[in-house]
C-alpha cells in the first residue's frame, strides 16, 4: 500500500471518529385558537418567559352552508387594540391559520375552488391590513382534515392559493393528521412548503374502552413507523388541553369542557382509572347528566407528552423545526410548570 493511500485512509478514519450529528434546533410556537385576539397577563408572561417567537393565529373557519350551497367564513378573529403593538415590540411572528372543514371540500364543486381561494386571500389580507400585521407574517397555514375522497379538491385549493400575490414570498404550510401521514399513499401529500404534524387526537374518542384519545405514546407509535419517509419537512404540534367525554348507555354523547374535577369528585363516585360513573340524575357545571352515564377524563399528561416526543425524535429527518403547543390559554398554562413547558419545547433536541 502506497504512503499516499495510507495517508487518505488515516484522514478518513479520523474524520469518521470526530463526526457527530448536529443537534436539532427547535423554534417555539403556540397556537392561539380564540375568536378574540387579546392576551391575558399569564399568556403574555408565558410568551416572554418561554421566549416564544411564533404565534399560529386562527383567523377564521370555512364551513359549508347547506342552505346556500356554498362555502361560508365564520368565527373571524377580532383583535384588541393593544395586542398588535405588544407582539410587534417583541418580534413575535404571526402565522395566520385558516381552518377548512372536510365537509366543505367534499361538497364544493371544483369549478368554484378558484373563487374560494380568492375569497380566502381577500379575508386574510384584510385582517392583516386592518390590524397592521403584514410585516409580521412569514407563513400562512391551512388546516383541513382532508380524506382520500376530498384530497384532489383540497390540493387544488392549495395550488390556487399559491397563485395569489398575498401568498407569494411566504411559506405555505398545512396541518397533517397522524393517519394522513401513515396512509400517505391513500390521502396524498399536500402541495405546500411544510407540514405540521398534529400529535394529538390520535385515539378513538367514541370508543368507551379508550384510555386517552388526546395523546398516548403507545398509540402514537403505531402511526410514525415510516415518519422518516414523509416527503415534506415537518414541524410538530403537541397538546396542552383537556376535556371530558360523556357516554350514555355506552354510546358517545359528546365532549364536556370546563367541568372542574372538584365537581366530579364531590358528586360522582370514581370508577376505574380516569372514568367516573353518575350515581343519580344531576346537573353539573350546567350539564344535565343522568344516572348511569359515565365520564372519561382525558388530558395532555406531561409524562405522556415527553414519552411521545422521545418516539418522534429518532424519526425526524430535518435538524430545524418548530414545536407548537396547542394552545395558548391561561387555563391550559396553569396546569404546567414553566420547567415542564420548557421541557416540552426542548424535548426533540
Amino acid at each position: 500500500m502506497s504512503s499516499c493511500v495510507k495517508l487518505w485512509l488515516t484522514i478518513l478514519l479520523l474524520a469518521g471518529c470526530t463526526y457527530s450529528p448536529q443537534p436539532n434546533v427547535t423554534d417555539r410556537g403556540f397556537y392561539y385558537w380564540k375568536s378574540v385576539m387579546g392576551l391575558s397577563g399569564a399568556e403574555k408572561q408565558a410568551l416572554e418567559t418561554l421566549q416564544v417567537k411564533k404565534l399560529y393565529l386562527k383567523c377564521f373557519d370555512v364551513v359549508w352552508d347547506g342552505r346556500q350551497q356554498r362555502p361560508m367564513p365564520v368565527a373571524q378573529v377580532r383583535f384588541t387594540d393593544s395586542v398588535t403593538t405588544w407582539l410587534t415590540n417583541r418580534q413575535v411572528a404571526i402565522i395566520p391559520t385558516v381552518f377548512i372543514t372536510n365537509e366543505c371540500m367534499q361538497s364544493i364543486d371544483s369549478t368554484a375552488i378558484p373563487a374560494l381561494a380568492g375569497n380566502i386571500r381577500d379575508l386574510l389580507s384584510g385582517i392583516a391590513a386592518t390590524n397592521h400585521i403584514e410585516a409580521a407574517i412569514p407563513e400562512i397555514q391551512i388546516d383541513c382534515d382532508w380524506t382520500a375522497s376530498s384530497k384532489n379538491k383540497y390540493f387544488y385549493l392549495l395550488d390556487q392559493l399559491k397563485q395569489h400575490a398575498f401568498f407569494r414570498q411566504k411559506i405555505l404550510s398545512a396541518t397533517i393528521r397522524l393517519y394522513q401521514c401513515k396512509y400517505k399513499q391513500k390521502t396524498g401529500i399536500p402541495p405546500v412548503d411544510r407540514g405540521l404534524l398534529m400529535c394529538y387526537n390520535m385515539g378513538n374518542l367514541k370508543k368507551p374502552s379508550t384510555i386517552n384519545s388526546i395523546i398516548e405514546a403507545a398509540e402514537l407509535k403505531q402511526y410514525i413507523t415510516n415518519l422518516a419517509d414523509y416527503p415534506l419537512p415537518l414541524d410538530i404540534a403537541l397538546p396542552l388541553f383537556d376535556w371530558k367525554v360523556l357516554y350514555r348507555n355506552n354510546v358517545y354523547k359528546g365532549l364536556i369542557n370546563d367541568l372542574p374535577d372538584s365537581l366530579l369528585q364531590k358528586n360522582i363516585a370514581q370508577n376505574t382509572r380516569n372514568t367516573y360513573t353518575i350515581l343519580q340524575d344531576t346537573i353539573l357545571g350546567g350539564y344535565t347528566l343522568k344516572k348511569g352515564d359515565f365520564i372519561r377524563k382525558e388530558d395532555a399528561n406531561f409524562e405522556e407528552v415527553i414519552q411521545s416526543t422521545q418516539l418522534l425524535r429518532s424519526k425526524l429527518t430535518t435538524n430545524r423545526f418548530t414545536v407548537v403547543l396547542y394552545h395558548l390559554d391561561s387555563l391550559n398554562l396553569h396546569k404546567y410548570s414553566t420547567h415542564e413547558l420548557e421541557e416540552m419545547f426542548d424535548s426533540l433536541h
